[in-house]
């Protein structure tokens, strides 16, 4: 039985998400891909600043590695 966690990125494939590492970056792209460990691989992602709306950084694929993980914040209502 999957947890929570991993069953919340199961319902968010393909879907946009916000990733908040614990060094305070912030990523927003769709979620492709991800493991038992919690790597993410996103599309389209691009780095998000809280003082802008415009992006710090457009990244295209990204890896996210699951141990920097703060928060993941998903598009829609689970």
């Amino acid at each position: 039985m999957p947890s929570e966690p991993i069953r919340l990125l199961n319902k968010s494939l393909h879907n946009q998400i916000l990733v908040k590492l614990k060094d305070g970056h912030e990523y927003v792209g769709t979620l492709e891909k991800y493991d038992p460990t919690m790597n993410l691989i996103m599309s389209d992602a691009i780095e998000a600043s809280d003082d802008s709306s415009e992006p710090i950084a457009k990244y295209g694929k990204i890896l996210v590695r699951g141990n920097n993980i703060l928060y993941i914040k998903t598009s829609r209502p689970q």
